[in-house]
């Protein structure tokens, strides 16, 4: 594995390292894996939540819209700081909160002890992404790349399978799930522990605190097209999260549990099978891809929705999950292309930000709107056609950079 390390760039001698390149792009990998499944395991267990402290639906996407936005500050806030610190140090600390926030969800007896756990999560979260992504992508350029891509995606989908099926066949699961994750990330913290950080420390640690929403101006081209298949994409991500469980009931009548992390499962599980599908593509076939996608998927969620078909909804989920995964890629890949090694944390920090503004400000606002009285239904189709409008935006972009080279 050719290893692709900041310290090699700016001419400083590598530490040595206790685990080997491909242990640590596994372990980093692993990182962004536990940490998005974290983030989607509590989509099947919201219903029994909902029967025990007898709370409405929308209370749930308020909750989706908490861990959201406390992603969002701490991107802001704490999305470059791994440049200047290092990637460990960012990690270690973000683990630790997340093992932390593992317990607050496992023993939450109430509304108060969920909403701090997933504030916590959110805010962890939001701090590590850009760390790990720019730590894996120094260690392989290409496959930190793909990774970043796959590693969310993936995380989410096993998040939703594994709460899917510890609501359905494990005892006390609002528990139990998350008694499993803080043990994996336990072994994570242990072998962060072992990690040595090939980033070199730098002046202007502090001054990076300060909340910034801009990227370096050759990355500024590819970062406009990029950010419409980001906020698109997301979006329909945000959509099955907050709004799928209780739409998924209202519509087609089902109240399993374990159907909204299949449909959560479904759309995940699909955009990592796109990835790996065109990897080999450009990142310009890999946007095209994803914005097409995802208006097609989203405009057959919609037929579904208004025929009542299951069929056609998971079909139309599948279809938008093969858009989420391929956008998601092309536009990491154009941005990352773009960047110095010196702004890869700061650069994923901004395309982040616009993945997470795509799943929580459609999804505050949907759930705003219900909570006013608005019909699900009726929420749900001007959701999806905000999505579609946004992927064509991006389509809109592609277009005009066409002579553009930007990945």
């Amino acid at each position: 594995m050719t290893e692709i390390s900041l310290s090699r760039v700016s001419g400083g001698a590598e530490p040595h390292q206790r685990l080997s390149p491909r242990v640590r792009f596994c372990l980093l990998a692993s990182i962004t894996l536990s940490f998005l499944a974290g983030s989607s395991v509590p989509t099947p267990i919201y219903p029994i939540y909902q029967s025990a402290w007898h709370f409405s639906a929308v209370v749930i996407t308020i909750i989706f819209s908490v861990y959201a936005l406390s992603v969002l500050a701490a991107l802001l806030v704490f999305g470059r700081v791994s440049d200047y610190i290092g990637r460990r140090p960012v990690l270690l600390v973000t683990t630790a909160m997340q093992v932390v926030a593992m317990y607050s969800l496992g023993t939450a007896s109430g509304l108060g002890e969920l909403i701090a756990g997933r504030v916590l999560q959110g805010l962890s979260t939001g701090a590590a992404v850009s760390a790990v992504g720019a730590g894996l992508i120094q260690l392989h350029a290409q496959r930190g790349a793909i990774a970043n891509a796959i590693a969310p995606v993936s995380g989410s989908a096993i998040g939703a399978l594994l709460g899917s099926v510890m609501v359905q066949f494990v005892p006390f699961p609002t528990h139990t799930v998350f008694a499993v994750l803080a043990g994996i990330l336990i072994v994570q913290f242990i072998g962060l522990v072992l990690l040595r950080d090939t980033q070199p420390a730098r002046p202007g640690a502090l001054r990076s605190l300060v909340p910034q929403f801009s990227v370096p101006t050759q990355v500024r081209s590819a970062m406009l097209i990029a950010a419409s298949v980001f906020i698109a994409g997301w979006a329909v991500a945000g959509f099955y999260a907050s709004l799928g469980p209780a739409l998924i009931k209202h519509v087609f009548e089902v109240s399993s549990s374990s159907i909204g992390g299949l449909a959560l499962a479904t759309f995940s599980g699909s955009g990592v099978a796109a990835i790996l599908a065109l990897r080999s593509r450009s990142a310009r076939t890999f946007a095209w891809v994803g914005s097409l996608a995802l208006m097609i998927g989203m405009v057959t969620v919609l037929i579904s929705l208004q025929f009542k078909s299951f069929a056609f909804f998971f079909y139309g989920i599948g279809i938008a999950g093969m858009g989420f995964g391929a956008g998601f890629q092309g536009g990491i890949r154009m941005v990352v292309a773009a960047a110095a090694p010196v702004e890869l944390a700061g650069v994923l920090s901004v395309s982040f930000l616009c993945c997470y503004l795509g799943m929580g400000v459609p999804a505050i606002a949907a759930g705003y709107e219900v909570a006013k009285g608005a019909d699900i239904m009726v929420t749900a189709q001007l959701f999806g056609a905000v999505i579609v409008m946004l992927a064509a935006l991006a389509v809109v972009g592609l277009i005009w950079t066409r002579a553009v080279k930007v990945g």
